[in-house]
C-alpha cells in the first residue's frame, strides 16, 4: 500500500482548513500535522485544538506526529481531537509500549517515530505492535530541510527487516520527500510519503498531491498483480 500525506508544517498557518481543503481536492490519502513543543524540538506549532478544529473540516484521516517530551502526558488529548494515525518519537517516550497500548485500545492506528542518527535497533521489542514506522529523514523541528541521503539504507533495512518477520507495519517517511525521489524511496521500502514543502511550496499544491498520487497508484497497480 502506498499513500500521499501532505504535511500542513509547510502551509500558511492562517489558512490550515483551506490547506486541508487543497490535501482533499488532490485526492491525498490522509493530512500529515507535526505536533512541536519547543522542547523535544525547538519550534512550536500546534496543539490539540486546532487538530479538533479540522477534524470537523475534513473526512480525510489526520495523522498526527508527535514531536514532544513525555509523550503520555499529550496522546489522550490527541485521541480526543480526532487523530487517526498517532505516532511518537522513541527518543521521547518512557514507556513506549504503553503508549502504543494506549493508542491501539482507542482503536487508532499506533507508530513510533525515529530521528535520523537513532538506531533501528532500539524498537525491536516492540515491532510487533506496531501500525507504522516513521523515519526521520531530516533532524526534527522545521519544515523545507534536505533529505538525509544516509537515510536511505535506513529505510531500506527497516523494510527487509519488516518483510523478513512477516510484520504489517507500513514505513512512513519525514523529510525532503518531493516529486523526483518519490519514486526511489517507495523502491527503497517506503509506504507513505509524508510531503510538506514540495507540495504547499509548490505553485500549485492541488496538482503536485496528483502527481505524486498517480505514482503512489502505480506502485499499488505495480504490486497488486504480485503473486
Amino acid at each position: 500500500m502506498y499513500f500521499i500525506a501532505p504535511s500542513i508544517l509547510s502551509a500558511d498557518f492562517s489558512r490550515l482548513a483551506e490547506a486541508v481543503a487543497l490535501a482533499e481536492k488532490g485526492q491525498a490519502d490522509m493530512v500529515h500535522l507535526d505536533v512541536m513543543d519547543g522542547h523535544f524540538v525547538p519550534n512550536i506549532t500546534f496543539g490539540h485544538q486546532l487538530v479538533a478544529a479540522l477534524r470537523e473540516k475534513t473526512r480525510l484521516p489526520l495523522n498526527v506526529h508527535l514531536m514532544v517530551d513525555n509523550p503520555a502526558r499529550m496522546i489522550p488529548l490527541f485521541l480526543e481531537a480526532g487523530a487517526d494515525w498517532l505516532s511518537f518519537h522513541l527518543e521521547a517516550s518512557a514507556h513506549v509500549h504503553k503508549d502504543l497500548e494506549t493508542i491501539k485500545q482507542a482503536g487508532r492506528k499506533a507508530g513510533l517515530a525515529l530521528n535520523p542518527a537513532t538506531p533501528l535497533e532500539l524498537m525491536s521489542e516492540v515491532l510487533e505492535d506496531l501500525d507504522f514506522v516513521v523515519i526521520m529523514t531530516v533532524n526534527p523541528g522545521w519544515g523545507g530541510q534536505k533529505f538525509i541521503p544516509a537515510t536511505r539504507n535506513k529505510i531500506q533495512r527497516l523494510s527487509r527487516w519488516l518483510a523478513e518477520r512477516g510484520l504489517p507495519a507500513l514505513i512512513a517517511v519525514d523529510g525532503g520527500v518531493k516529486l523526483d525521489n518519490l519514486a526511489a524511496l517507495f523502491e527503497l521500502g517506503m509506504n507513505i510519503a509524508i510531503c510538506g514543502s514540495s507540495v504547499y511550496g509548490s505553485q500549485d499544491p492541488v496538482a503536485t498531491i496528483q502527481k505524486m498520487k498517480a505514482v503512489a497508484e502505480e506502485f499499488n497497480r505495480k504490486y497488486s498483480r504480485k503473486p
